[in-house]
Formats: C-alpha cells, structure tokens, sequence
C-alpha cells in the first residue's frame, strides 16, 4: 500500500442482470486512474457458469443465486477490505451476479491492484477463497427441470 493510502479503495456490487466483464474492468481502471492510484499491478478473475453438452440429459440449464440483501454486500466489502490490507493491495473489485444465470455467464468479476505482482496474486487468490466459502450465496443447479440446492456454498 502506498503511504498516502491508508486502506484500499474497495468497489463491491451485486448485479441482478448480465454485465461484460472486460468493460467492466476497464472503466474500473480509468476510475483508478482519474483518481491517481493506478497501481503498477493488476490481478483479475472472471468466474463464469460452468456449462456442459446440451444435449445431456443431465446437462445445467441454469444456476439460481440468492443472497441475503445488505448482508451479502457488506460481506462481501469485509472480506476485500481484510484481504486487502492483509497484501496491502491498494484497490479492489468485487462484481457478484444473482438471480437466474445460464451456461458461460460471468458470475463473478475479481480485480485487485496493488503496488507488486505478488501482493495482488495473493490478495486475488485469497478473496476469491473467502467469497467462496464466507459470503452468504445460496446456489441451485437446475437440470432435467428440476432444481437442486447445493451444499457447502455458505458457513450457515
């Protein structure tokens, strides 16, 4: 982190409808750089819905996410201010999908900036872990028509 920050700038935002997540990332890159922390370091990830053949009878039609409103963004914000100052990373994007997805949708966008290559891959690494195991999302696979919750997706 540099010496005239004292915690990261931290942008979480839970998205009902499909976004683009390059575009996304570039307009999240001209904010750091209007505002003049553009970091010599970048580490991004874009998680999408797994997809499989169509054709398959048991093949995912969709993924149903649920969350927890006001509870799952200020999850989500903790775990990116904490993972943040743990690799002193000095920027952080969290964008999380819910609602109905369907195969090769983005879900989820993570960007971290940070002044060296290893503390953004680590700071990236490890809140991709946390939002994976701590942010409260509830997740349910829908195939053959039916819809199945799955388990381990929350603490709770």
């Amino acid at each position: 982190m540099t010496a005239a920050r004292d915690e990261a700038d931290v942008e979480v935002r839970l998205l009902a409808e499909p976004f683009a997540p390059l575009a996304r990332l570039e307009a999240w890159q001209e904010r750091l750089g209007e505002r003049g922390s553009l970091a010599a370091a970048e580490w991004h990830f874009i998680g999408r819905v797994r997809g499989g053949p169509a054709d398959e009878p048991t093949a995912l039609q969709s993924l149903e996410i649920e969350h927890y409103p006001g509870m799952t963004e200020a999850c989500l914000a903790a775990l990116a201010r904490a993972a943040a100052e743990q690799h002193q990373a000095t920027a952080v994007l969290v964008l999380h999908r819910h609602g109905q997805l369907i195969a090769a949708e983005p879900i989820v966008l993570v960007a971290v900036a940070a002044d060296r290559r290893g503390q953004a891959q680590r700071c990236g690494l490890a809140l991709l872990e946390a939002i994976k195991h701590e942010a409260p999302f509830w997740k349910r696979e829908w195939r053959g028509g039916e819809g199945r919750w799955l388990q381990g997706n929350t603490p709770w």
